[in-house]
């Protein structure tokens, strides 16, 4: 026999006694399966709230904010400055004017559905051109509220999360009541975790009076982004920084997004250790309950080089059937799972669906394999230097 025949004869022999010690081999594939669906579970969390705050990110929209300012809340700009930035050469037009949204951003308290407890919520004031310049946000429900009222529309998650942001409600924030005319759908992006009203409602209603946080513009081309940042960046009048939209909501997942990232691959490591030592005791229970079987292949003239590797690729089988199962498990369970949490750079509530990517998926089959390849290293080390004579005795 040639040295791969060894390996094959050897390995399909192994598997065949695996019902023999099901036990055993059931406990290590379980192990492994729940270290995959922990990892790819907790790991999902930072996939979609990434992807809640990334998707849709536009090429050609670009926001202005205070130089000096990492998001909305810190950001400042006055009427004049927002005129300014509206005027700068590459902003699109249309026969209505500029296509640009000066914008307001506040937080109000509201309660959430799943619990009454107070959470924070973003509520934003917009200028008519805001949809258009977005592009992805559309009204799913209801209207669009009207220029000069007290009249709100909800992105469909804050819908879902917070109680009273039902078409035809009224809230109290501040001391104004706002009446719910529509829900908007922005993407799947973090504009669903918001409310919209006209900013030049909501400047007088917070006493903000004449000033704004934040511009949003389309421009003619994501190529005219560097002319029109060059524009509003060198204009003496001005004190600003211009972002790509998709640059910009990206840097705002990015503290939460590694956290959960962390935390997901420390908890999967300390699963990972137990299911390695799970392993090992499988494939050593294995090869000391096939100890007369291997000592008679290698005295018909098996090597050792080939029980090691079927040993090995028994063990890799028993990791990829835990984790083909595990991942499956995690990605039933979460894939699309609706859930809110906080962003710790604005402090809002950010309402996103976990995500079960197959990136995802695949990093951890991964794991599972790494596993299952070096739970059966040194049971199979070991099952190769057993001496041949000694083991034949016990027969």
């Amino acid at each position: 026999m040639n040295w791969l025949s060894q390996i094959v004869s050897v390995t399909v022999f192994g598997l065949r006694t695996i019902p023999e010690r099901k036990g055993s081999a059931f406990t290590a594939a379980v192990g492994i399966a729940g270290v995959v669906a922990v990892l790819v579970g907790v790991l999902s969390i930072a996939e979609g709230f990434r992807a809640a705050m990334t998707v849709k990110g536009a090429d050609d929209v670009a926001i202005v904010l205070r130089s000096s300012a990492d998001n909305e809340m810190t950001s400042g700009l006055s009427r004049d400055e927002a005129r300014l930035v509206v005027d700068a050469p590459g902003v699109a037009r249309t026969a209505e004017g500029p296509m640009a949204s000066a914008e307001l951003f506040v937080m109000i308290n509201l309660p959430k559905r799943s619990t009454g407890t107070d959470a924070n919520v973003p509520f934003r004031g917009v200028e008519k051109a805001a949809m258009e310049v977005r592009g992805n946000v559309k009204i799913v429900q209801g209207r669009k509220f009207e220029s000069g009222r007290n009249e709100v529309i909800a992105g469909v998650g804050a819908a879902r999360a917070f109680a009273g942001l039902d078409i035809g409600k009224t809230i109290r924030v501040g001391q104004n009541n706002w009446t719910i005319v529509g829900i908007f759908a922005g993407g799947g992006g973090s504009a669903e975790s918001e409310i919209w009203t006209d900013a030049a409602v909501l400047q007088p209603a917070y006493h903000r009076g004449d000033s704004f946080q934040s511009v949003y513009v389309k421009l003619t081309s994501p190529e005219a982004f560097q002319s029109f940042k060059q524009s509003v960046t060198t204009n003496p009048q001005l004190k600003v920084k211009a972002l790509p939209e998709a640059v910009f909501l990206a840097d705002q997942s990015t503290m939460l997004t590694n956290f959960i990232r962390t935390i997901g691959v420390i908890i999967a490591a300390l699963m990972a250790l137990g299911a390695l030592f799970g392993a090992l005791n499988t494939m050593y229970s294995a090869v000391a309950a096939r100890t007369r079987e291997i000592a008679t292949l290698r005295a018909l003239g098996f090597g050792s080089s080939p029980v090691i590797v079927s040993v090995m690729l028994e063990s890799l089988v028993l990791a990829l059937i835990g984790g083909v199962t595990g991942a499956a498990l995690a990605y039933f369970a979460f894939d699309g799972y609706k859930a809110a949490t906080i962003n710790w750079q604005t402090f809002s509530q950010i309402a996103f669906a976990f995500a079960v990517t197959p990136p995802l998926l695949a990093s951890a089959i991964i794991w599972a394999s790494a596993i299952g390849l070096i739970g059966g290293l040194f049971p199979a080390i070991r099952a190769a230097r057993l001496p041949i004579a000694a083991a034949l005795r016990e027969i």
